[in-house]
């Protein structure tokens, strides 16, 4: 039986391919080699090459684990994209990938090639947690010892901010040309908000460093806001399984992925981009209209439904949005809660993007997991709940639905005595979980644990204002500790009922 070769340059079949450049050099380092920046930014990057030349090689940088980054190496940086839909699936190689480093191993590297004047590019996906920034405050966490570590200058750097920042030192220091740092995670403009992280890190400087360095970065380093979106779940046998029968190579590291992808991006670019309009990507003067339209509609709804889902033992979106009291409480949510919040931008059909949004949940050959939906909730929430809620509060409506996610997050980190929320739940990770673990054993009741969650801003600014939230959010923890899911929703749907939806 003849063995099954590996992916690499000279296995790839012709017809997968999405450009044929030969890539001789690097414009683009990219921070966080996961699977979403594979199968978005790479994938964009990858059409625009097949449209045009240009130096828009891409150099992938992981944090500290070295698997991908070892199979990408041994498989001459290609790997697949599996998009998966209930009518099949399409396998591609991106093939945008000049090399790869890992920051842990490599420091030193990494800041050579930020610094390097070949770079135009430094683009980030460390998920909202890598920014080591105070999520109350919006502040870069100067408590934090890797920023205490980075500011006194120990190597090698331990945060993404110190690393791009002593990447930017040393490009001045060499030959000042301009570079774009483009966040695509999911911040409130993330763009702006790591230019803010950027320029508090130089500020804490000293001065020889500093002066020189914030002046250069204000007229030779941009930070445009972009918008992100793509359901990207982990990869497992099953898609290498997929890879082999598409292609008859085998790829390690092959990324799943939905067939939707959106990009959204400021055309501010310092030094140039490849054409990534050719891959669909759209250029605007204001982002913030497609980011909230996302966050809220669907990263909210969709923080509500992996929350339920796991609290009621489904191990996947597809089979969490199936149970009709969750789907219910998706479309209550969405259509109740968030939307009166924002102005749907120009050109966008919200009727036909509401119903291509439950069919993305629905995929169920895609299989996108609860527990990976659910975990660092207390960075994302804050991000999704508080401005919206405190909208509706102020004007004199209760947003059940929001409250009804906030509870249910809080049952998944931090259950009640007694309550079991299940494999799923327990599964999700969260920097607050242990936080909230301590605040719940020390609260004499649910009423006072959700009291002091909020006062403490761990889910964000505001809330604190309303004690009527406080008290919605520790009735519905009741509910689901002793009657369920099925039995929460319902009760949320009933009082929703009663209330006047805010004017949009």
């Amino acid at each position: 039986m003849t063995a099954v070769p590996t992916l690499n340059s000279r296995t790839t079949p012709a017809t997968s391919l999405m450009h044929r450049r030969t890539l001789t050099r690097t414009g683009i380092v990219h921070l966080g080699l996961g699977n979403f920046h594979r199968a978005h930014q790479a994938v964009y990057t990858a059409a625009a090459l097949n449209h045009s030349d240009g130096p828009w090689g891409t150099l992938g940088v992981a944090s500290r684990s070295p698997a991908v980054a070892d199979a990408l190496r041994a498989q001459d940086h290609h790997y697949s994209v599996v998009e998966i839909s209930p009518e099949g699936a399409r396998v591609t190689v991106p093939a945008v990938h000049t090399g790869v480093l890992v920051t842990a191993h490599e420091p030193d590297a990494v800041v050579d090639a930020i610094a390097a004047p070949d770079t135009r590019i430094v683009s980030l996906t460390v998920t909202e947690h890598g920014y080591t920034f105070s999520p109350r405050t919006g502040r870069l966490d100067l408590d934090h010892e890797d920023i205490r570590s980075d500011l006194r200058g120990d190597t090698p750097p331990r945060t993404t901010i110190g690393l791009i920042v002593r990447g930017l030192q040393r490009r001045l220091r060499d030959h000042a040309a301009p570079v774009t740092v483009l966040s695509c995670d999911n911040l409130a403009g993330n763009g702006t908000q790591t230019a803010l992280l950027v320029r508090e890190f130089i500020e804490s400087l000293p001065s020889a460093e500093r002066d020189e360095l914030a002046g250069w970065l204000g007229e030779a380093v941009t930070f445009p806001n972009t918008m992100v979106d793509r359901i990207v779940p982990a990869t497992t046998d099953a898609y290498r399984l997929m890879v082999a029968e598409h292609l008859r190579v085998r790829d390690e590291v092959p990324v799943p992925a939905e067939p939707f992808s959106m990009w959204v991006l400021q055309d501010r670019f310092a030094a140039g981009r490849p054409v990534w309009e050719h891959g669909g990507a759209l250029f605007t003067d204001d982002v913030e209209p497609y980011e909230l339209l996302k966050l809220r509609l669907l990263n909210g709804t969709h923080s509500l439904i992996a929350y339920l889902g796991a609290l009621d033992g489904r191990a996947t979106i597809p089979d969490a949005i199936g149970r009709p009291f969750v789907a219910e409480a998706a479309h209550r949510v969405l259509h109740g809660d968030y939307l009166p919040s924002l102005t749907v931008p120009d050109g966008i059909d919200l009727d036909a993007y509401v119903a291509q949004l439950f069919d993305r949940w629905a995929n169920s050959a895609l299989g996108h997991r609860t527990q990976q939906v659910g975990s660092d909730g207390s960075v994302k929430l804050r991000q999704r709940v508080p401005d919206p809620a405190v909208r509706h509060l102020r004007g004199g409506r209760m947003p059940h639905h929001l409250a009804l996610t906030v509870a249910a997050y809080l049952c998944c980190m931090a259950p009640p005595t007694g309550f079991d929320p299940g494999p799923h739940a327990a599964a999700m990770t969260d920097p607050a979980r242990d936080r909230l673990r301590r605040t719940a054993e020390r609260a004499l009741s649910t009423s006072e644990f959700v009291t002091r969650v909020i006062d403490a801003g761990l889910l964000g600014d505001g809330l604190a204002e309303f004690p009527e939230f406080t008290e919605r959010v520790a009735e519905f923890i009741g509910v689901l500790a002793r009657h369920g899911t099925a039995a929460a929703a319902g009760a949320a749907a009933e009082a929703a009922d009663s209330e006047p939806l805010l004017a949009a």
